[in-house]
């Protein structure tokens, strides 16, 4: 299979691998992107496995929270172009595409198209986004929305960068005060900072601990051919308990934390004690505008071709 700049260009945006490693990694795979992944990680060249966000779509995140907080919705439209983002009329039209998707009964974002639009009975939510298209003159996509909804606390919001990150925590609380309000805004603030992928280990998949073992036990038979299986192993573990940390809001080092080392968990526990209350951070929705989308970029596919000799 020939292997082109693009295919090297993906590889590198997931990995962080050099480029000359990606292009070795789909030879000796042939062309596959997940067994290069693999294959990457093995030789400790790739940092992650999962992807990383390719930001390039326009648009926003808008966050509606109800108001007694006890539910709350995330809703990203798309546009073009960053102009007509911030575009007053825009950003009007996707108030009211929360607030339709705040007590929407759609189980998907075509069941969502189809219902009529709260504000023009006459008019379906998709007839409706057409009719937006054509005023604002550009093309235009509903592309998702999340409901949260928390009876015994409530529902956090953050926005961030002006809609570019929209974040929702759920924090069942037996007290709600200013104090533990401010608490979840900061863990929401975190969820936008470091893009955790589960609330808590307990949300990591049994069969994604055990790929990551064997992954993992390779790379370090590589570095350490001559270790006997018990250090390998405490290797391993140690590697994967790192992970865990990055990728698990609840074991995260709390950003603002003036020790450096206190996790996110530990945080919420301090403020509940000062408190008296009982506090579970249960989940979270973050959405990034664009996020996994990706717009034509031929220059770099080009200058990459252009290092590589492709």
């Amino acid at each position: 299979m020939a292997i082109t700049a693009a295919m090297v260009k993906e590889l590198r945006e997931m990995t962080g691998a050099g480029m000359m490693d990606c292009k070795k990694a789909l030879t000796a795979t042939e062309g596959d992107m997940d067994k290069a992944v693999e294959f990457l990680r093995e030789k400790g060249l790739a940092t992650a496995q999962k992807k990383a966000s390719r930001i390039a779509a326009e648009g926003i995140v808008m966050l509606k929270v109800a108001e007694d907080g006890k539910k709350a919705v995330a809703v990203e439209v798309n546009a073009e172009t960053d102009f007509v983002a911030k575009n007053e009329k825009f950003q009007g039209y996707v108030a009211q595409v929360a607030e339709q998707a705040l007590e929407t009964s759609a189980a998907d974002i075509d069941a969502f198209l189809a219902e009529t639009w709260k504000f023009d009975t006459s008019k379906t939510v998709n007839e409706a986004l057409a009719g937006q298209i054509a005023v604002i003159g550009e093309n235009m996509k509903i592309r998702r929305f999340q409901q949260m909804e928390e009876q015994e606390g409530f529902v956090a919001s953050y926005t961030h960068m002006g809609g570019k990150i929209g974040v929702l925590v759920d924090v069942a609380t037996d007290v709600v005060n200013d104090e533990i309000k401010e608490m979840a805004k900061n863990v929401a603030m975190q969820v936008a900072a470091l893009k955790p992928l589960h609330t808590s280990r307990n949300e990591v998949p049994a069969d994604y601990i055990e790929k990551e073992k064997e992954v993992l036990m390779v790379q370090a038979k590589n570095e350490k051919p001559d270790a006997n299986e018990k250090i390998l192993t405490g290797m391993v573990m140690g590697r994967i308990n790192k992970e865990l940390k990055e990728i698990c809001l609840m074991d995260q080092v709390y950003v603002k934390a003036e020790d450096g080392k206190q996790s996110v968990q530990a945080y919420v526990d301090s403020v509940a004690k000062a408190q008296g209350a009982k506090i579970t951070i249960k989940s979270f929705v973050r959405f990034e505008t664009g996020e996994g989308l990706e717009k034509k970029n031929e220059d770099f596919a080009a200058e990459v071709a252009k290092q590589m000799g492709m």
